[in-house]
């Protein structure tokens, strides 16, 4: 029903959080916002030693499904691939009987060092943060979610040096609240090649179907 507020699990990879500046601060701000189920997978899983049934009942009862990670030689932590090869079996997330996850939302909130011009065509990496990402994107479409654009910080090496991170922090607070209010103008988030800095610009003023 409309107006119904969605729960969201924010899954978390840091493997070097001693050296975070912008994802810890996010992940804290996952743990205060009341809609929010937030998992520090390689706290939960140091052995990596996923517990798949666990994990599955996580998705059952959430509507938003989020990524949290640094991005890492292009892609993303290796506990969340281990996470995706493990949890989302055939049965369950996709096959003539998987549809677990059909109509759930889907997005990766990633912190990238290099600066956005560097993830174009004719920039260092060769490809927008959008395309590096597409085996997720494609995870989403095989699953039946919806995917929605990353919600990425470039040049985050240098983003407490040039006093960027509170921001950053906060427009993500307003990315939960509009996701959990189902306000976030879905249709418009999906189509970008990332969220906008300006959260607002997608939030409706009345929650959607």
């Amino acid at each position: 029903m409309p107006g119904d507020r969605k729960k969201i699990l924010v899954l978390f990879a840091h493997p070097a959080q001693e050296r975070s500046e912008v994802n810890k601060p996010l992940f804290t701000a996952c743990l205060q916002h009341c809609d929010v189920t937030a998992i520090d997978l390689y706290r939960e899983y140091p052995t990596f030693h996923i517990n798949i049934d666990k994990e599955q009942q996580r998705l059952k009862e959430h509507d938003v499904l989020i990524f949290m990670f640094p991005l890492y030689w292009y892609s993303t932590p290796a506990i969340l691939k281990q996470w995706q090869d493990l949890v989302l079996e055939y049965g369950f997330a996709y096959g003539a009987d998987g549809h677990a996850l059909k109509g759930k939302t889907f997005l990766c909130a990633a912190t990238a060092g290099g600066s956005e011009t560097a993830y174009q065509k004719e920039g260092y990496n060769h490809f927008s943060i959008r395309e590096l990402l597409q085996p997720l994107e494609q995870t989403a479409s095989l699953t039946g979610m919806n995917y929605l654009a990353p919600f990425v910080l470039f040049s985050s090496r240098n983003a407490v040096e040039e006093d960027r991170v509170n921001a950053h922090v906060e427009q993500f607070r307003h990315l939960l609240t509009a996701l959990a209010d189902n306000t976030l103008d879905i249709e418009a988030a999906s189509s970008m090649p990332v969220l906008p800095a300006n959260i607002s610009d997608l939030i409706n003023a009345h929650p959607h179907d």
